[in-house]
């Protein structure tokens, strides 16, 4: 009679993953790591200049930075909260329509695989283009002003949540979908009353997210023309008023970590 409680040996213990998977992760880690090399090797060959140079070089550019001139904080309020009311108009006017796209570009909700496709495809070409690029497009079409800038951030921002949100609905319980399906709801009860009420503490969260993007996104777009803070700040870096800028950067700093501190924790109370 053998003792089945008896412990197996080294060669007798089966591995948690199988060969095929361990060559495959063996195969991904090491053409990770050469890509990184490759990547150091070339890196490093761009700097012409070498550390030493560019270590020498920071300590004069920061130098020119400080001490910040704390003169510019009431002149550039004004700015700052045009900064705040670009993001604010482009995330509201970006979550209404993200409502209809995230729901043609959920797999569950849109039967029709044609729909479904070409709203995907409408999202990720919104992705694609940059917001700088949309800024200097509508800069270019509507001149240089605080209007091109929301445009801007709306496309921008429609790519980003359209997508986020329509991953969230794929991941409901459709459960509750297909009981009111079964009881006779149309396609509007289905979602008013079954998906909403899923996906609403998320959509919330992620509007807000996209909010504290937007004040970040709307400081760079100020640089090629599209009002903000940061078409202040471009303007005090083109006159060398360095100590101007320093100070700028930091009430910059300053509103967005309120901001993002204000968002994280009605994220917290929502989710």
């Amino acid at each position: 009679m053998t003792n089945s409680k008896q412990p197996l040996s080294k060669k007798e213990i089966p591995s948690l993953y199988p060969a095929k998977t361990k060559m495959q992760v063996t195969v991904i880690f090491f053409v990770v790591l050469a890509m990184y090399l490759y990547s150091m090797i070339n890196t490093q060959q761009q700097m012409t200049s070498g550390f030493e140079n560019a270590l020498s070089n920071m300590k004069e550019v920061i130098e020119k930075f400080f001490p910040p001139n704390p003169a510019v904080i009431m002149p550039i309020l004004p700015a700052i909260i045009e900064t705040i009311q670009m993001a604010i108009i482009a995330t509201t006017v970006a979550a209404l329509f993200t409502v209809p796209l995230s729901l043609l570009a959920a797999r569950n909700i849109t039967t029709v695989k044609p729909l479904y496709y070409i709203s995907r495809t409408f999202l990720n070409i919104l992705r694609t283009i940059p917001d700088l690029v949309l800024a200097v497009i509508f800069v270019g079409l509507f001149g240089i002003g605080v209007f091109p800038g929301i445009l801007a951030l709306i496309v921008f921002s429609i790519g980003i949540l359209a997508k986020l949100i329509s991953e969230t609905i794929e991941a409901v319980d459709m459960n509750p979908l297909e009981a009111m399906r079964a009881s006779g709801g149309n396609v509007f009860q289905v979602i008013l009353y079954a998906l909403v009420p899923q996906v609403l503490p998320q959509f919330t969260s992620l509007v807000l997210y996209v909010f504290e993007i937007n004040i970040r996104a709307s400081l760079v777009l100020g640089l090629v023309g599209a009002g903000g803070i940061g078409l202040v700040l471009n303007q005090q870096l083109q006159f060398y008023n360095y100590p101007n800028a320093m100070m700028i950067i930091v009430v910059i700093l300053v509103v967005v970590i309120i901001i993002e501190y204000i968002s994280t924790k009605l994220r917290e109370a929502l989710l």
